[in-house]
């Protein structure tokens, strides 16, 4: 039988079967049984007990652990605080300050039309042609024009100016001959009195990162445009918070389906903060401060407000130099029109642009360009910018760039001029990023006319590779400058002849020697006789100077008009000699032509150094009635905002006598009568006054002419100082009577100051004599001081008879 286990799992030993005692085994002696030990009750613990509990063990390191770890984490939230406060001063004082370096944009004065106003169909055309204009016969958007023999229609763009906000306008100009006759609206055929029309933008001055933008305001922005950009670009615009993850997914997706580069995974605002904010450096910590900045931007302002810094901010090409940027400026670079004009084909090649404006540039890779613009038109249509019709229209038609000589031409030689004078009054830097207006004297179809002048004449010397030129076209009553020409290569940004290029000026200082002698009416008079005969002068040096006329010829006494209407060399030298050479060089200062000039005897023959500038201030002076003014390019200055900063108007002060000037320009019309000028008698109808000048070895030609309203110089000559074989005539008059032809210019015919008047006088002797006499002309003098009166001359036949009856009648 089985013994019977103990608790512990073994027999219970020592203790029998109950009632039994076992007679098999042995008596053995008894081990206890291992049984569990009785928990211990603690024992309670007294009052001092209670009192005092014991010392745990103190974990130091555990301690210092917890405390660093918790600083750090503390240290770096403190941290990520000020920095995304510091990122977000940043984001703000930028936004909501200056975003963009402006350039500067100069444009060429407004032509004003009126029914009256002398211009011809084809110079209308040149005008709006130099201003942007499009030709072609549909009529329908601003900036377009036709032409139909003696008839213009176009419709003028709106523009603002200092004065006023001129609208767009579809008019209708008809000419008579060389004068508009009629102007009128092209749609109700009302009568127009005076139309403005835009000025031609003809340079930008820009910041030094050459970064050029045309900023637009987002309601401005054609709606099909921004729908266009955020279905390629962000889909979700409008509804994520500056950064989207979906989008990176979906544009990953659309981009392996397409098989190249359509959208990005990067929302619009990212964009703009890479772009606007930061550098194009690729790394996490870029990407981090692009995802705090994009969320702070959405924060702060408007999805309007960041897709109008975005429209006018993106890259789009570049221009040599210069980056194009925004949409604005793009449009007019790559297609010459406004960007509300665009169509949905043109809209879809800007907007692929945006994927790489180098790799998809239109004018440099026009396949590429027109590829993605197919993409970008199906996604159109997938988001419902465009419908079926107008995807097929866009899709099939190729788009190209406008030609280079269809943009914004040159004016190096004008807007050097114009640059000089805005450095009197403007910093570098504002005139570079503060976005100002500038409005200039520059009329395009007088200055293109001038560079077709000048070429021509060159090009008849095609042996005389040397030979180049210059010219400055103001206006008589304002001094402003309506053309400037710097050399033959017009479009050429290096040397400006016009204002750089100094050289002897030969005749042209002669009428300043006749002037001087004017001024003394008690001994000079036009028909004063002074000595043609040779002289020799000796300078400090013991150097004898033997100056002689052009053709050798000595004519004994001449007249002083005589003398300064055929340029002779011995009665100028005579007669300045006799004044003194200081009095002449003092008048010639009075003018306002600046340098040095020294009061030796062969300044009298033009042994002086001027710029073809200088010379245009010389004969400002007395084309104006001896009236001086600063000569100007610029009429006004407007800031960003439109508000004028600087109006450049007249400050005349008389600075010669003016008497004595309209007896010069009296001789000066015998210059282009009977003079050395005088086969411009034959060319002009109209009364006109000017001066040839020649130098040594004919290695200058100069030519200074004006009308009541236009005054021009011409200069020809060689760089390096060379003979170019012409004088004044047959050089640099011919380019001056190529396009003032075509200026529209007014009859020099002013009215004699007070205490001049014109009497009948023999030309030879300088005597008075009657009308009928031989040899006489209406010669005007100095009331004061008249000469002496012939005795009564007689004429016989049938002549004598006509005369006296002419005398009866008056």
């Amino acid at each position: 039988m089985p013994q019977k286990k103990g608790a512990n799992g073994k027999s219970a030993k020592g203790r029998p079967a109950a009632g039994k005692q076992s007679k098999s085994n042995p008596k053995k002696p008894s081990v206890p049984a291992k049984t569990k030990a009785p928990k211990k009750t603690p024992a309670k613990k007294t009052a001092a007990q209670k009192n005092n509990p014991p010392i745990k063990k103190f974990h130091f390191w555990k301690l210092l652990r917890f405390l660093l770890i918790n600083k750090i984490a503390f240290a770096l939230f403190v941290g990520a605080v000020i920095y995304v406060a510091y990122l977000d001063v940043i984001v703000r004082q930028q936004f909501d300050g200056k975003k963009w370096a402006l350039p500067a944009r100069v444009y060429a004065r407004p032509l004003e039309l009126y029914p009256g106003y002398q211009i011809t169909p084809e110079q209308l055309v040149a005008e709006l042609k130099a201003a942007g204009y499009k030709g072609g016969f549909k009529l329908d958007k601003p900036g377009t024009y036709s032409i139909d023999r003696e008839r213009v229609r176009l419709v003028a763009r709106q523009f603002i100016f200092s004065d006023e906000k001129v609208l767009s306008l579809p008019v209708e100009i008809t000419f008579s001959g060389e004068e508009i006759r009629a102007i009128r609206h092209a749609v109700n055929g009302k009568t127009i009195d005076l139309i403005r029309l835009d000025p031609a933008l003809i340079a930008s001055i820009y910041p030094s990162h050459n970064e050029d933008r045309e900023l637009i305001k987002i309601d401005d922005v054609p709606e099909k445009l921004k729908q266009a950009l955020i279905a390629i670009e962000d889909r979700d615009y409008y509804s994520h918070f500056g950064i989207s993850p979906f989008a990176i997914v979906r544009a990953m997706w659309v981009n392996i389906k397409a098989g190249k580069a359509v959208q990005g995974g990067s929302t619009l605002t990212q964009q703009l903060v890479k772009n606007f904010y930061l550098t194009s450096e690729r790394s996490l910590w870029r990407k981090l401060n692009e995802a705090i900045m994009s969320l702070l931007l959405e924060i702060h302002y408007e999805k309007d407000q960041i897709l109008e810094a975005y429209i006018n901010e993106i890259y789009l090409g570049q221009d040599g130099k210069r980056a194009i940027h925004g949409f604005a400026l793009a449009s007019k670079y790559y297609f010459g029109k406004p960007i509300n004009q665009l169509d949905n084909a043109q809209i879809a090649v800007l907007v692929g642009m945006v994927r790489g404006a180098s790799y998809y540039d239109l004018k440099r890779h026009h396949k590429r360009a027109n590829k993605l613009k197919s993409v970008v038109l199906k996604v159109m249509l997938d988001q419902g910018v465009i419908n079926d019709r107008e995807y097929k229209e866009a899709n099939k038609r190729v788009v190209y760039a406008v030609k280079d000589n269809e943009q914004q031409r040159a004016y190096p030689a004008f807007i050097d001029l114009v640059r000089r004078q805005l450095k009197a009054d403007y910093a570098e830097e504002d005139l570079r990023t503060e976005g100002l207006r500038i409005f200039t004297t520059l009329a395009p179809y007088i200055q293109n006319e001038a560079e077709k002048s000048l070429q021509r004449q060159i090009n008849r010397y095609k042996k005389r590779k040397e030979l180049d030129g210059a010219v400055i076209v103001t206006s008589t009553t304002s001094a402003e400058v309506l053309a400037i020409v710097g050399g033959k290569n017009t479009q050429y940004k290096g040397f400006n002849r016009a204002l750089n290029a100094k050289r002897q000026i030969g005749s042209l200082i002669k009428p300043m020697v006749y002037y001087t002698a004017l001024t003394q009416p008690e001994k000079y008079n036009l028909l004063t006789k002074i000595k043609d005969e040779p002289i020799e002068l000796t300078d400090d040096k013991g150097q004898i100077w033997s100056p002689k006329n052009y053709d050798d010829i000595f004519r004994g006494d001449i007249t002083l008009l005589g003398a300064l209407a055929n340029s002779v060399n011995l009665p100028a030298v005579n007669l300045g000699v006799e004044l003194g050479v200081e009095a002449v060089v003092a008048n010639i200062k009075k003018t306002g032509v600046g340098g040095s000039i020294s009061s030796y005897p062969s300044t009298l023959l033009g042994a002086v150094q001027m710029t073809p500038y200088d010379v245009t201030r010389l004969y400002q002076a007395l084309a104006n009635g001896g009236s001086i003014m600063p000569i100007r390019a610029i009429r006004e200055v407007l800031d960003s905002h439109n508000q004028p900063l600087s109006r450049y108007s007249l400050k005349l002060d008389q600075a010669l006598e003016e008497k004595s000037v309209y007896l010069v320009n009296h001789a000066l019309k015998q210059v282009t009568k009977t003079g050395t000028a005088s086969q411009l008698s034959s060319v002009f109808a109209q009364e006109i006054a000017g001066k040839t000048g020649t130098t040594n070895d004919l290695r200058d030609s100069w030519f200074a002419g004006y009308s009541a309203d236009k005054l021009a110089v011409v200069w020809m000559g060689a760089d390096q100082n060379q003979a170019i074989g012409l004088t004044g005539a047959s050089g640099a008059m011919q380019v001056w009577s190529g396009f003032m032809q075509k200026a529209h210019i007014r009859s020099l015919e002013h009215m004699p100051p007070e205490g001049i008047d014109y009497y009948w006088a023999e030309q030879n002797s300088g005597l008075l004599a009657e009308r009928h006499c031989k040899g006489v002309a209406a010669t005007p003098f100095d009331t004061r001081y008249l000469p002496k009166m012939t005795t009564d001359c007689k004429l016989t036949g049938i002549r004598g008879a006509l005369e006296k009856v002419i005398d009866w009648i008056q």
